[in-house]
Parts: C-alpha cells; sequence; structure tokens
C-alpha cells in the first residue's frame, strides 16, 4: 500500500467501524422499540424485563473480558467479523421468540458477539489515526451507535407496524450479513508491525494488575450504565409515564439520539482544541470528560420536567454529555498502550462497563416497581460525577508507554 493511499484510506476503514457500530445499535434497539409490544404479548413484568436486559449485559460483561485478547490474537479484519457473524445471527434469532425465557436467550446470545464491537474499533482507531486525532476517530465510529438509536424509532416501529415485530430482527440481522461481505471486501491492514510493536504483546494477567487498567474499568463502572439506561428503558418510559403510542414512539424517541450524534463530534473536537492550546494529554482528555460528565446531570429535570417534550430536551442534554465524555475515554487505551495490546485494554475496562449495566439494570426495574422513574433518573444524574472523581482522583498520567525498562514499570502492579 502506498504512503499517499494511507490518508484517504483511513476514513473508509473508520466509516466501515461506524457501520459496524450502527448496526449494532439497530440490533440492540430493535427489542427496546418493540418492547412495549413484546411485554404486553408475553405477559413481561419492570423486574422480568429486566432480566432480560441482565441476560444481554452478562454475556457482554463477560465476553468483553475475552473478545479484546482474541482481537489482539486474531488481528482486526478476523476478529471483527467474526463479531458481526455472531452478533446478526444472534440478532436473526430473535424473531423467533416465544416468551420470556427464549427471549433472554437468544439476548445473551446478542450480548456475547456485540462485545467485540468496541475493541475491535478502538483498535483499528489505534492503528490508522495519531493521537491528536484519535478523540475524533472515536466519536465518529462511535457516532454510529447515535445514528443506529436514532433510526431505530421511526425504523422498527414502521416495520412492526407494517409487518409484525418478527420481520424487524429479520431486518436487523440481514444488515449485519451485508456489512460483513462489505468487510471482508474492503479492509486493509495500514502497515506491518514494527519489531518492536511485535515484542510489545502484554500478558492479560499482567493488564489486569494495573492501575490504569483497573481505575479506568472502575471508571466506567459509574458512566456506561447511564448510557444502557437510555437505551433499553427510554421508550419504556415514554410509553408508561408520558403515554405515548407506538406511533408516537416512532416519532419522537429518536430526538435524544440525534444530540447525541453531536456529542460524539463535540467531544473529539474540545479534546483537540485543549490540545492545541497546549494542555497534556493527560489534562486535556480529563477535563474534556469532566465538561461532559457535568452535562449528564440532566437526567435530574429531566424526571421532574411536567412537559414530555421537556423531559425529552433534558435528556437529550444527559445524552450529548454521554458521548462527549465517551468519545475520549475511548481515545485512553491507544493514548497508553501499544497497538498489540488496545484491544485487551478496553475489552478488560468494557468489563467494568458490563458489570454496572448488570446491577443497575436490576436495580432499575425493582425501582420502578416498587417506586417509580424518578429516583431511577437521578440516581443516573449523579452517577457521572463518581466516575469524573475516580479519573481525576486515581487515574494517574495519561501518557504513551515507552518499550523497555518504562515498560516495565508501567505495567507493573
Amino acid at each position: 500500500m502506498s504512503k499517499a493511499a494511507l490518508p484517504r484510506l483511513r476514513w473508509v476503514m473508520i466509516g466501515l467501524a461506524f457501520l459496524a457500530t450502527l448496526i449494532n445499535y439497530l440490533d440492540r434497539q430493535t427489542l427496546s422499540v418493540a418492547a412495549p409490544l413484546l411485554r404486553d404479548e408475553f405477559q413481561i413484568s419492570n423486574v422480568g424485563y429486566s432480566r432480560i436486559v441482565f441476560a444481554f449485559m452478562l454475556a457482554y460483561t463477560v465476553m468483553n473480558g475475552a473478545s479484546g485478547p482474541l482481537l489482539d490474537r486474531l488481528g482486526t479484519r478476523v476478529g471483527y467479523a467474526l463479531c458481526m457473524l455472531w452478533w446478526s445471527a444472534a440478532a436473526f434469532l430473535h424473531a423467533f421468540s416465544t416468551g420470556i425465557w427464549s427471549l433472554a436467550t437468544y439476548r445473551f446470545l446478542l450480548g456475547m458477539g456485540e462485545a467485540g464491537n468496541w475493541p475491535a474499533a478502538v483498535k483499528l482507531v489505534s492503528e490508522w489515526f495519531p493521537p491528536h486525532e484519535r478523540a475524533m476517530a472515536s466519536g465518529i465510529f462511535n457516532s454510529g451507535s447515535a445514528v443506529g438509536a436514532i433510526l431505530s424509532p421511526p425504523l422498527i416501529a414502521w416495520i412492526i407496524l407494517r409487518s409484525g415485530w418478527r420481520h424487524a430482527f429479520y431486518a436487523v440481522g440481514i444488515a449485519g450479513f451485508l456489512w460483513l461481505i462489505l468487510w471482508m471486501c474492503l479492509y486493509r491492514k495500514p502497515t506491518e508491525a514494527t519489531p518492536r510493536e511485535k515484542q510489545a504483546t502484554i500478558p492479560v494477567g499482567q493488564l489486569i494488575r494495573n492501575r490504569f487498567v483497573v481505575v479506568f474499568t472502575l471508571s466506567k463502572v459509574f458512566v456506561d450504565p447511564v448510557w444502557y439506561f437510555y437505551i433499553f428503558w427510554f421508550p419504556e418510559y415514554l410509553k408508561r409515564v408520558r403515554h405515548f403510542d407506538m406511533a408516537s414512539i416512532g416519532k419522537y424517541a429518536w430526538i435524544p439520539f440525534l444530540a447525541a450524534g453531536f456529542g460524539n463530534l463535540l467531544g473529539g473536537w474540545v479534546s483537540a482544541a485543549l490540545l492545541r492550546r497546549n494542555l497534556s494529554l493527560s489534562t486535556a482528555r480529563k477535563l474534556s470528560v469532566t465538561v461532559f460528565v457535568l452535562l449528564m446531570t440532566a437526567a435530574i429535570p429531566a424526571v421532574l420536567a411536567p412537559s414530555p417534550w421537556m423531559s425529552i430536551v433534558w435528556v437529550s442534554v444527559a445524552m450529548i454529555g454521554y458521548t462527549g465524555s465517551l468519545a475520549n475515554m475511548l481515545a485512553f487505551p491507544a493514548d497508553v498502550f501499544p497497538t498489540s495490546a488496545v484491544g485487551s485494554v478496553y475489552g478488560i475496562a468494557s468489563m467494568g462497563s458490563g458489570f454496572g449495566g448488570m446491577v443497575f439494570s436490576l436495580l432499575t426495574g425493582w425501582t420502578i416497581d416498587h417506586y417509580s422513574y424518578t429516583p431511577v433518573f437521578i440516581g443516573f444524574g449523579v452517577m457521572p460525577l463518581v466516575c469524573a472523581g475516580i479519573l481525576w482522583t486515581l487515574l494517574g498520567p495519561i501518557s504513551k508507554l515507552s518499550a523497555g525498562r518504562n515498560l516495565e514499570h508501567h505495567y507493573g502492579q
């Protein structure tokens, strides 16, 4: 591959990661949009629905720890393809659900495959983009989650109203198989790894004892479950509390996710702007995360707003906060570790995300059944502040590790 072709081709690669993430969220959101209908058809309570979400998060959590090292071993091309193949087949199987147990089983299988998307995309960014562009590149691919969530309510609602909920699951499964063909035809590896990079492989056992990895993982426990709440519960909230019907959910539930798409790009822009002002990489990343975390407290006025439209506006602000902070956190592993370890690091850290998602999903269902949505929104408005506190007090400096002696020092306990 010529050096002249690399700058152009890297945008093709990030475009493919964007599409994969979009499909990932179409698959994930199909159940969320169809949930009001499925819950009525299969007589599923809030606690029962929370257990279906828990099944997804359990598989997602376990496989995050496995998918990162697997991707580092197989490489981006083969690893990403296998993940897409698995989760697309699982999405397709949802069409054959007959009740809560089959839904939970297929959801578990979906979580196993979808866990590989972010480690794979983060690894791709580390291979193709320099440090000052990584937050923006991460924001671009991660905006696929927002676009997928934008498209899901109107698209899935339209398919359901026209052909039934089973056809919605058929459609999103087929979309993944089409991406797989495109990926295998277009993917290229940027360069051969240098001898130093090949020697920089770090055992997973060493990574999980590293302070940076442990603290980064802990920080995600308190921020990512907020996004899962909006993904899995927001259509339900609109129906049960704001009294939206399926058509109204299709018309309006996408609005916060449109805002989230801008948050991805804004997060990358803020980080780059701070770096241009000669702030250190560590300060720029942490400050960017903190600014956007503060926006996530908008969850509190969202549940207290008397108007459903003002509630949607406040949720949109909170979504901008989440994606803006995530655009920077996605860049953390590549900022610190060599490319050969990036997939493993983000996979391990995402186990914290999944663990938080499991615990808070069950708490969400129980709290709604026993109280209301109000304490749930307040909790998810406060939790991100804990994440920011962890990053500033426990994470330590964000700087690239060098080879040899420095590697040993930073990878130690």
